[in-house]
């Protein structure tokens, strides 16, 4: 864990948030930062709650009109005099995964709470050592962007599954298949273990697999297979996987980027009724779906079918809850265990498909090789080095 440093040029603690605006840092000028992030954060602006006070990335053209469109008082090439200069409570990561770990672990250092765009990092063993660098108690911590838990429909979701109102969960799907052409991965950086982390299980999955985990709770094992039907890359390009969870509930769980028919689909199947989410990059309470059985009463389904006031999911969501959990200098949903959960479940997934193997819960640490690479070294699967050929 992170301990105050005691050298004459360190870093003061920041000052308590009470009676004032949290101070935040969009790192990354692209389009998640400037679509998602930045808007959010305008938002709270808004109501009084935030000030946005920096910009960061390594393209000083792309910083400055980003800071210029917005009316970002500072621009910066440099995260680390950012820091320095600036001394921001919250600071938003919105830059390629491989570069989440050092950024990350940089703003907790410098006292700032983050909040991180999926995948989180690469691997288990960078989750955890950004978790080593958290504070012990009341933060600064960091937090994954897992928009998909947040908004009224999760929540009642949630809440009647945690309650056992339509009996145990018994039956899942989980399903996120979407289409990407050969432009895409033409982009240089994808379809590559080292910059892109994975294939559509970790960067595009795993936000409904985030959100069936939030749902129902550990899982326990999973069976899986991967493959490469498609596309030319070194990652898959669409996997399968059987998951047991701890309640007893089974689940398949499917990601392919070779749908035409482009969906995000969550259905649990429990013992009086079977819910059912389908959307593609976001939901509200229009895209969930309560059936009752037939033995139940129409007054018990219409409290279930009864959603509340539409919020829907979005980064909004996400971090009106963070901005709450960093003045009350609580842990948020989305970082710690609780963040890594999801991580874990993917490296699982990839170690069995590789493997052959069932793969159990806790089982993947310091000295498995999927702990430091999701490829785990597997032949067919790691990259291949490739021979310096002589000038």
């Amino acid at each position: 864990m992170s301990t105050p440093a005691t050298d004459p040029g360190a870093l003061q603690p920041l000052p308590p948030l009470t009676g004032r605006r949290v101070r935040a840092a969009v790192v990354g000028a692209g389009a998640i930062g400037r679509g998602s992030h930045f808007p959010a954060l305008a938002r709270l602006a808004e109501e009084g709650e935030t000030e946005v006070v920096a910009a960061v990335d390594i393209d000083a053209n792309a910083v400055e009109a980003f800071s210029a469109e917005a009316g970002i008082p500072h621009a910066y090439t440099d995260l680390e005099r950012m820091l320095r200069e600036q001394r921001p409570d919250l600071v938003t990561i919105c830059t390629p995964p491989t570069l989440h770990r050092a950024q990350t672990i940089a703003a907790l250092r410098a006292g700032a709470w983050v909040w991180c765009e999926k995948p989180p990092v690469p691997t288990l063993a960078d989750f955890d050592a950004v978790e080593d660098e958290e504070g012990t108690v009341g933060g600064p911590y960091a937090s994954i962007v897992f928009q998909h838990r947040f908004g009224s429909g999760a929540r009642h979701v949630r809440r009647l599954l945690a309650e056992r109102a339509m009996g145990r969960p018994l039956v899942a799907h989980c399903q996120t298949t979407w289409y990407r052409d050969t432009a895409y991965y033409a982009v240089p950086w994808r379809g590559r273990w080292e910059t892109e982390g994975g294939g559509p299980a970790m960067g595009h999955g795993i936000h409904q697999m985030d959100l069936l985990l939030d749902l129902l709770g550990p899982w326990s094992e999973v069976k899986a297979m991967a493959g490469r039907l498609v596309h030319d890359v070194e990652t898959e390009d669409v996997s399968t996987a059987l998951v047991r969870f701890e309640n007893g509930a089974m689940a398949t769980v499917v990601n392919s980027v070779l749908s035409p028919d482009e969906v995000s689909r969550i259905r649990i199947d429990c013992e009086r009724a079977t819910v059912e989410l389908t959307h593609l990059y976001g939901h509200s309470n229009d895209n969930w779906r309560v059936t009752p059985a037939p033995d139940v009463s129409g007054e018990e389904a219409a409290a279930w079918q009864d959603f509340g006031p539409d919020v829907p999911s979005s980064h909004l969501e996400q971090l009106r809850e963070l901005v709450v959990s960093m003045r009350a200098g609580q842990r948020p949903r989305s970082s710690g265990t609780d963040g890594r959960t999801s991580l874990e479940l993917i490296t699982a997934l990839y170690k069995s498909a590789f493997t052959d193997t069932t793969v159990r819960a806790g089982e993947i640490g310091p000295g498995d090789p999927y702990y430091t690479a999701l490829h785990g070294g597997a032949p067919g699967w790691a990259p291949v080095a490739r021979e310096e050929v002589p000038a």
